[in-house]
């Protein structure tokens, strides 16, 4: 590879550090998000598994004998290892033999099914998630905010820059994908259309050989989009597949499906938060729904700019998700993990942000200014109800998140404002 065409990622001091930590880190997420390019990045040798030269030589040789693969100048890239999941063993036993560190970097875009793996791999294989880009990887954020001092209470007042919304419409639909970086807005929403199409028509299939019902799985999919950054259950799912769709699916199928989409890496849901809030107060336990990439529920809805000018509704919602995606990617960077919030008391907060020291931070997300002092109103209205139950840990810090806005700071009620825009890890 020419490294100096790499645009660096996130994700890159993880994979140096666990490099000189574990025998072999795998390096997995959806298809197109840059595993193998970041990968061959760190890798000094590699074999690609999945390449049909020699009538794919490379997986015939691995099926045979996975050993012989292995070996080549360390670190070395085996990328689609999922093609023959007895790779897994095999690194796992050459990392016990020789006991060195950083041998093997393994790629992979579907968790298979353990057919054919005997050991976890624990201690020895290290796993690195891999996202689309965020908005500070693909040069769309100025990055003069850094969600790591931002949790810690520090920001730096300043100037980001004007935003407008036809851009943020424009980022939403192309989504993080690093092939659609330097492409033109008509052209960039065609990638995630075909990424869908290619997943239902091949991945779904070779993930584990089973025949699916491929037609039910996109009524799936699109109600999924229809309820994006919603905890929609699999009731209402089903609900709204048999009213927008007219077909029937069962609870059994619709489970199995999302297990389907959870191991293709093309949907990754926002937990619950309740570890600090120890009160009477029941919170609920639903997981918000997202793609892996707001341009999937883009490409399902067929939004376009002109429909989400006309639909600001969708578009807060899909604005929603390019920010809890953006939050994911840097909160992880520091071993932060995103969640939201939910109670029986109708308190509801965007996303939390729950730091190694257990202390968290709530983020409410809002496309318009506008919106700002009603949103920093319901975080401090948490924050004195929480300090007021016994036991309970209240935020250490507030935080609107905000589309179109010009500038970071803090307000004098304490709340800080942040364009999602300036934002970096």
């Amino acid at each position: 590879m020419d490294r100096d065409k790499y645009i660096p990622r996130i994700v890159d001091d993880k994979i140096e550090k666990y490099l000189n930590t574990f025998g072999a880190v795998c390096v997995e997420g959806p298809k197109w998000c840059g595993k193998t390019w970041t990968s061959a990045y760190h890798s000094s040798s590699e074999i690609y598994i999945g390449d049909p030269a020699g009538n794919f030589q490379n997986r015939n040789l691995a099926e045979m004998s996975p050993d012989i693969v292995l070996d080549g100048e360390r670190p070395r890239l085996i990328d689609e290892w999922q093609e023959v999941p007895s790779l897994w063993d095999a690194v796992r036993h050459r990392v016990d033999q020789t006991g060195i560190r950083g041998q093997f970097i393994m790629t992979g875009s579907a968790t298979p099914n353990h057919k054919g793996i005997l050991h976890s791999g624990t201690g020895r294989i290290a796993r690195v998630r891999m996202s689309p880009m965020s908005l500070w990887e693909s040069g769309d954020s100025c990055g003069r905010i850094s969600l790591e001092e931002l949790c810690n209470g520090k920001i730096t007042p300043s100037m980001t820059g004007e935003v407008y919304i036809e851009k943020l419409i424009s980022l939403i639909i192309r989504g993080g994908w690093p092939g659609s970086l330097d492409l033109a807005p008509e052209q960039s929403s065609l990638l995630p259309a075909e990424y869908l199409k290619a997943v239902l028509e091949d991945d779904v299939y070779r993930l584990d050989g089973i025949k699916r019902d491929i037609h039910k799985m996109e009524l799936l999919l699109r109600s999924l989009a229809r309820n994006e950054s919603t905890t929609a259950s699999v009731k209402t799912l089903i609900r709204d597949i048999n009213t927008e769709d007219g077909e029937d699916i069962d609870n059994n199928t619709v489970a199995t499906y999302l297990d389907v989409f959870r191991r293709l890496f093309l949907i990754e849901n926002q937990p619950p938060f309740a570890a600090n809030i120890r009160s009477s107060v029941r919170v609920k336990q639903a997981e918000k729904h997202h793609f892996v990439d707001p341009s999937l529920t883009c490409a399902l809805l067929k939004a376009t700019p002109s429909g989400l000018i006309g639909d600001l509704e969708t578009l807060g919602f899909l604005f929603e998700a390019l920010c809890e995606r953006d939050l994911r990617i840097y909160a992880e960077s520091f071993n932060g993990k995103l969640y939201h919030y939910q109670d029986y008391r109708n308190r509801e907060v965007d996303a939390v942000i729950e730091l190694e020291n257990g202390s968290w931070c709530a983020f409410e997300i809002k496309l318009g200014a506008n919106q700002i002092d009603s949103a920093a109103e319901n975080l401090l209205s948490l924050q004195r109800e929480i300090s007021d139950e016994a036991g309970s840990i209240p935020p250490s810090v507030l935080c609107v998140i905000c589309g179109l806005s010009s500038a970071a700071y803090q307000r004098a009620d304490g709340v800080f404002v942040v364009p999602i825009t300036a934002l970096k890890n």
